[in-house]
C-alpha cells in the first residue's frame, strides 16, 4: 500500500531523526531530512485524508491530548486559523456587542445536548472569548471549547458494566459526568504496528456526518496511545432481544412502526450515498420509548469513495441478497433493501426467513421459497458461471403468505417488492416509506424533520405485544416517567 494517501498531492511523507523541516503534507504531517519511509497507522491515514477534504466536509475527532483537536488536527495544523486563542481559559476581550449569552446559546453554538452541565464559570469565559454570534467560530477555538467542557477526556465518563466483546472492540455501559445520562463506551484496541482497525475508521468517519432520529448518535471520541473510545448514546436492547422478550409474537402495529423507522434511517443514509451493508436485528437498537436506530456502521461504505470494487464478504449470511451470495461486488443501495425484507418477515413471523448455514445452503433456502431464478425472473442468471456451478434443482415459488399468515395484502406487496432477485428491481427506501402499507400511520409521518422522532406525532405509540410483556410499550408504567436512557 502506498504511503501517499489518495487525494493528497506531492511525494509520500518521510520522517528522520534530525531536525523537522518546514514542508507540509496537507495540513498536519511534516517532512524530515532523512529518507526513512513513514509508517502510517490507519488512524493517522484518516487524519491525513481528512485534511485534504474541503473544510465543510471534514470528519472532526476529539482527542484526549489537548494538543490534538476536535477536528483531528494538531495545533501546528491549525496555524491558518484566524483565532489565536488556544483555550477558553486564556481570555482575550472581544466586542460581543454587549450580548448576554445563555447556556442555550452555547449549546446551539457548539451543537451540545440541551441537558449538558457546563463547568463553573464557563459561561463568562465563553462570552468574553467567543467571536460575535454573527461571525463564524474557528475550528481551533471550537475544539478548545469542547476540551474545556470535558469532551475528548476519559475522566468525563464513568465505566459501569461490560456489555459485550467483539473481534476488535469491547463495549461497556457508562455514564457521562456532563449530562448524567447513560452512554455506551466502545473501546477499540490500537495495535502498535497496525493502528486503528479500518472498520473503526469507517464508523467514525460516517457517523460524524449522520444526524438522524433513527441513527445511533456518536457523542464523543477519545484517542489515547492504546485505545480509541467511541461514546454512543445508550439504548436498552436490540430488535432481536425485543422479539425474544415478546415471545416472538409482535403486535402487527408495532411491526409497522419499527419498519417505518428502519426505512427512515436507511433512506437518510442512502440519500447521502452511504450503504450500511450489515442490516440485521442485532444492529437495530431500541430504547424505552420504542425509537429504533441503525447502529454498527463498521461495514458501511460511502458509495462515492473511489474504488474499483466492493467486497462480497458483507452482510450477515441470513440477510445477504442472492446477487452478493453469487459473488457480485458491483452493488449499491439495493444491497440493504433485501435485508429490510428479511427483517420485515422476521418481525411478522418471529423467525428468520432464510437461516442458511453456508452460502450454498442460503441460496437453496431462498430458491425453495421464491423459486429457482430463470431468464424471466432474473435476466442473465443462466449465463452466470457461479450460478451454473451450483446446479440448483428447479424449485417452484411458494406463496409467502403461507409462511406469514398474519401479513395483510399491503404488507405482502411491500415484502415482495423488497425481495426481488435483481437488485435494480428492489424498491428503494424512499419509495417504501410512501407505500400504502404505512397509510394507517397518517400523513404527518411523511413530513417529519430528520431529527424528529416518529413518536413526536400525537397518537403514535407502541401497542402491547401479544407475547411476553415487554417494558418497551406504553402500558409499562414503571418506565413511563423515568428519564429516558439510551444501548449500543
Amino acid at each position: 500500500m502506498s504511503d501517499n494517501p489518495q487525494g493528497c498531492s506531492g511525494p509520500a511523507p518521510r520522517v528522520g531523526d534530525s531536525k523537522v523541516g518546514e514542508a507540509k503534507i496537507g495540513e498536519g504531517i511534516r517532512m524530515g531530512e532523512r529518507d526513512t519511509p513513514l509508517r502510517l497507522s490507519p488512524f493517522r491515514m484518516l487524519r491525513m485524508l481528512d485534511s485534504c477534504r474541503p473544510p465543510g466536509n471534514r470528519i472532526g475527532i476529539v482527542h484526549e491530548n489537548v494538543k490534538m483537536g476536535s477536528d483531528g488536527e494538531s495545533d501546528q495544523a491549525s496555524g491558518t486559523s484566524s483565532d489565536e486563542v488556544q483555550s477558553p481559559v486564556r481570555v482575550r476581550m472581544r466586542n460581543n456587542h454587549h450580548r448576554r449569552i445563555s447556556n442555550e446559546d452555547i449549546n446551539k453554538r457548539l451543537s451540545l445536548p440541551a441537558d449538558i452541565r457546563l463547568p463553573e464559570g464557563y459561561l463568562e469565559k465563553f462570552a468574553m472569548n467567543s467571536p460575535p454570534f454573527d461571525k463564524p467560530m474557528s475550528r481551533r477555538l471550537r475544539r478548545a471549547s469542547l476540551s474545556e467542557i470535558g469532551f475528548g477526556k476519559l475522566e468525563t465518563y464513568i465505566k459501569l458494566d461490560k456489555l459485550g466483546e467483539g473481534t476488535y472492540a469491547t463495549v461497556f455501559k457508562g455514564r457521562s459526568k456532563l449530562t448524567d445520562n447513560l452512554v455506551a463506551l466502545k473501546e477499540i484496541r490500537l495495535e502498535h504496528e497496525e493502528g486503528a482497525p479500518c472498520t473503526a475508521i469507517r464508523e467514525v468517519s460516517l457517523l460524524k456526518d449522520l444526524k438522524h432520529a433513527n441513527i445511533v448518535t456518536l457523542h464523543d471520541i477519545i484517542h489515547t496511545d492504546k485505545c480509541l473510545t467511541l461514546v454512543f448514546e445508550y439504548l436498552e436492547k436490540d430488535l432481536k432481544q425485543y422479539m425474544d422478550d415478546c415471545g416472538s409474537i409482535m403486535s402487527i402495529h408495532n411491526v409497522k412502526i419499527f419498519l417505518f423507522q428502519l426505512l427512515r434511517g436507511l433512506a437518510y443514509c442512502h440519500r447521502r450515498k452511504v450503504l450500511h451493508r450489515d442490516l440485521k436485528p442485532q444492529n437495530l437498537l431500541i430504547n424505552e420509548k420504542g425509537e429504533l436506530k441503525l447502529a454498527d456502521f463498521g461495514l458501511a461504505r460511502a458509495k462515492s469513495v473511489p474504488t474499483k470494487t466492493y467486497s462480497n464478504e458483507v452482510v450477515t449470511l441470513w440477510y445477504r441478497p442472492p446477487d452478493v451470495l453469487l459473488g457480485s461486488t458491483e452493488y449499491s443501495t439495493p444491497i440493504d433493501m433485501w435485508g429490510v425484507g428479511c427483517i420485515f418477515y422476521e418481525m411478522i413471523t418471529g423467525r428468520p426467513l432464510f437461516p442458511g448455514s453456508t452460502v450454498e445452503d442460503e441460496l437453496h433456502l431462498i430458491f425453495r421459497i421464491l423459486g429457482t431464478p430463470t431468464e424471466a425472473t432474473w435476466p442473465g442468471i443462466t449465463t452466470s458461471e457461479e450460478f451454473k456451478t451450483y446446479n440448483f434443482p428447479r424449485y417452484h415459488a411458494e406463496p409467502i403468505v403461507n409462511h406469514a399468515p398474519r401479513i395483510d395484502s399491503d404488507g405482502l406487496d411491500l415484502l415482495l417488492k423488497l425481495l426481488q432477485f435483481e437488485a435494480k428491481n428492489r424498491v428503494s427506501a424512499e419509495e417504501a416509506l410512501r407505500h400504502p402499507y404505512f397509510k394507517t400511520l397518517g400523513e404527518h409521518v411523511q413530513s417529519l424533520p430528520d431529527t424528529a422522532s416518529i413518536f413526536s406525532i400525537k397518537g403514535i405509540q407502541l401497542h402491547k405485544d401479544p407475547g411476553k410483556r415487554s417494558s418497551l410499550h406504553p402500558e409499562s408504567s414503571q418506565g413511563k416517567n423515568r428519564r429516558q436512557s439510551v444501548l449500543f
